[in-house]
């Protein structure tokens, strides 16, 4: 009898553990983005180097979700950034610094808590221009600030809505600002599709470290598709509340499909001082895309700035500052990379 029970209990656990797996998942997944770095600035001397994320910051991670029943998902994302070309961890002293939240989504749409990306990196940034505002080749990435994440976030996500959905987040204060309580960071971003029609618009307020200003920045973006091509129009505006910032960029840029697997992509963006100081630049650039399978693409990107009067703009990469310039210099440069994604 004993052992017929003991034999009833493992059949018993046998059957539930199946279901138990089909509820949860956990996935390893990364991005390794390599290439060589070439800028040449104005009245400074060439650099070459090897760098990492020149198109695609270079990361590794985990993400999961558990189904709670009634149409509810408890999920988690834990990322870490890091530099394929020496193994150097991004932070030294977090764990996971690029990611490192756990929410709830269902029919309502989605909550998020904990160090994650904003609204505009994740949900604005790929509706004004091909790149999504990555590499050399976006004058948006070079000429421009941008909020990638947050720690101490709460974000909120709508469902889709007959092509109309939305993303909302602020962020607390902590011990390393001051005042050391209150919300530090505002972001929102609303988007539309159409078909082959996307238009969206976000707003983002960011306060500094010592409370004693705020960043407020307007971004707008709408895309039109026309068979192999699609063509960009990009407006961004920032201002910094002391007047150290003020400035307007305009961006027009367009891709194109040669076949499933080439995609050229051309840049034009000029930035307009308002401080009255005449530090305005424009860049032009142009990036190259071969897949070499649905995981690995060989890219080349180049981008020339032209700066005016004291404007320093460079060549930013994904995930790397660009070689600084002289202000007034114009810069110019090339990267040529490979990302695998895993």
């Amino acid at each position: 009898m004993k052992k017929l029970a003991i034999l009833a209990m493992g059949m018993a656990s046998a059957c539930l553990l199946p279901t138990a797996h089909a509820q949860s998942s956990v996935t390893l997944y990364g991005v390794i983005d390599n290439g060589i770095d070439y800028q040449s600035p104005n009245g400074a001397k060439a650099t070459v180097r090897a760098v990492s994320g020149g198109l695609f910051a270079s990361r590794f991670g985990l993400k999961g979700t558990e189904d709670i029943g009634g149409g509810l998902h408890v999920n988690f994302q834990l990322e870490d950034g890091f530099n394929g070309e020496t193994g150097a961890a991004a932070s030294a002293t977090a764990a996971f610094n690029r990611q490192a939240w756990v929410g709830l989504s269902g029919h309502f749409g989605e909550v998020r808590l904990g160090l994650q990306n904003t609204p505009q990196y994740i949900f604005l940034n790929p509706e004004l221009d091909p790149l999504a505002v990555q590499s050399i080749g976006s004058p948006m990435n070079s000429l421009n600030s941008l909020t990638v994440r947050e720690t101490n976030a709460i974000s909120y996500f709508t469902p889709t809505y007959y092509g109309l959905s939305a993303q909302f987040m602020v962020a607390m204060r902590d011990t390393t600002t001051k005042p050391s309580q209150g919300l530090q960071f505002y972001n929102a971003a609303v988007k539309y599709i159409n078909g082959p029609f996307h238009i969206a618009a976000g707003y983002e307020q960011a306060g500094n470290a010592t409370g004693t200003s705020l960043l407020k920045i307007f971004n707008a973006g709408t895309s039109m598709s026309f068979g192999a091509a699609r063509v960009f129009l990009a407006y961004h505006n920032e201002r910094q509340t002391d007047n150290s910032i003020k400035r307007d960029t305009y961006q027009l840029s367009g891709s194109y499909m040669l076949n499933p697997a080439n995609m050229v992509v051309a840049m034009y963006a000029y930035e307009h001082d308002r401080t009255g100081q005449g530090n305005n630049a424009q860049q032009v650039g142009l990036t190259y895309e071969y897949l070499l399978s649905t995981r690995t693409t060989l890219y080349g990107a180049a981008g020339f700035i032209q700066n005016r009067s004291k404007a320093a703009f460079t060549l930013t990469g994904t995930n790397y500052a660009g070689v600084a310039v002289s202000p007034g210099a114009n810069t110019r440069g090339v990267t040529l990379g490979i990302v695998h994604r895993f």
